[in-house]
């Protein structure tokens, strides 16, 4: 029998981007923008968006040799060029490891924004933990900045 936990965390990241919050917004809310930063190391996933409130979202991915990593997002609240709200939970093939509450918000900051990112988890059974979360969401903002330049 597995023994079963929880760990709760919040994970709290701020970015300054040198880029409008219109453009930010729209690197969450657009499919094709998205696609440039929010990907598994291992390749191309199956994913796909309905970016409105209560319309979800899903990316699948993993290892050739397993095992896939799932997130299942649903969108909470949606405020243009502002706010991002939604709530997901992440697998490891069936096994689900965490359910979580994100919140972005974006704040103008002279020519650019001001992006914070909070996260409160619940991290399950000791297959997840908020410094790993942590450390995976921090590379994915380093990969949405890398989309904002100017030249991609």
């Amino acid at each position: 029998m597995t023994k079963r936990s929880v760990t709760h965390g919040t994970v709290t990241i701020e970015r300054r981007f040198d880029a409008s919050p219109k453009r930010v917004f729209a690197a969450f809310a657009d499919p094709k923008a998205k696609a440039r930063w929010f990907v598994s190391p291992w390749g191309p996933d199956q994913s796909g968006m309905d970016f409105c409130v209560g319309g979800k979202e899903f990316n699948y991915g993993g290892p050739p040799s397993g095992p896939v990593h799932r997130f299942d997002a649903l969108y909470q609240d949606i405020i243009p060029d502002q706010r991002i709200v939604y709530t997901y939970d992440m697998h490891l093939d069936d096994v689900r490891i965490s359910v979580s509450l994100t919140t972005i918000e974006l704040i103008p900051d002279g020519a650019g924004t001001r992006l914070k990112f909070t996260e409160q988890g619940a991290f399950l059974d000791a297959f997840d933990n908020p410094a790993v979360r942590e450390e995976g969401t921090k590379g994915l903002m380093d990969a949405l900045e890398a989309s904002l330049k100017p030249d991609q």
